[in-house]
């Protein structure tokens, strides 16, 4: 085996220690419109959380949320994975990642662990992929928000942000609902320890976000979340 070879092997056994994530189903690569097809299923847990190891009681300062994997996400197992979406261009012109992370193939145990040691994690409000989220329906919304709120008890998060006003309203039922700082006490069982913000959805589907606008909201979040960021211009 070359040196090059060895560094590498090194590098994927070093990593994989760091990361109790699964890794990527494609083993690497992105995937095809056939692999896509084969993660459109029913299964409401298709791609793992970033969330620190409860065993090490490291703190989590900033609960992201999404509304549900993409099908590219799914089969990358990789949060916000699929080319074109601005969630981690704008989180790292936030100054929310010490680089520009490309998930598309997969999400790097090195970028987990960035995100882990800033108190940062991420979920969904449910784990089924779909081509687009409006494919969920009122109640499957509805019980993936109560669901939330039960886990908030044991993550115990600082500050909550979810990211998609639309998908946000429904579960919630709060149909007057706007983006930005939300009141904890108008939702029943929400902790009021933990801050919620909603925050644009970052597919490139939405027009009406861009990195820039998108890094400022991330900006406010961070702000309420007392996490190092960059304070922008």
């Amino acid at each position: 085996m070359g040196r090059m070879a060895r560094e590498y092997a090194h590098h994927a056994k070093y990593s994989a220690r760091m990361s109790t994530r699964r890794p990527s189903p494609l083993a690497g690569r992105k995937p095809t419109k056939h692999d896509l097809a084969a993660f459109a299923t029913a299964d409401p847990d298709s791609i793992d959380d970033v969330l620190p190891d409860p065993e090490r009681g490291d703190p989590l300062r900033l609960l992201i949320v999404g509304i549900n994997p993409g099908l590219w996400t799914a089969a990358v197992n990789a949060p916000f994975a699929r080319p074109g979406n601005r969630f981690w261009p704008s989180l790292h012109r936030a100054g929310l990642t010490s680089r520009l992370v490309d998930a598309s193939r997969g999400l790097d145990p090195e970028d987990e662990q960035d995100l882990l040691r800033r108190g940062i994690g991420i979920t969904n409000l449910t784990g089924r992929a779909t081509v687009r989220a409006d494919e969920l329906s009122r109640d499957e919304l509805q019980r993936a928000g109560a669901r939330l709120i039960e886990r908030l008890e044991q993550l115990r998060p600082r500050t909550v942000a979810i990211a998609g006003i639309t998908a946000f309203r429904t579960a919630f039922s709060l149909p007057k609902a706007r983006l930005g700082l939300q009141d904890p006490a108008a939702i029943e069982g929400w902790p009021a320890r933990t801050t919620l913000w909603v925050v644009p959805q970052p597919s490139g589907l939405n027009a009406h976000a861009s990195v820039p606008s998108l890094a400022e909201n991330w900006r406010e979040v961070a702000r309420s979340a007392g996490l190092e960021h960059d304070a922008g211009d």
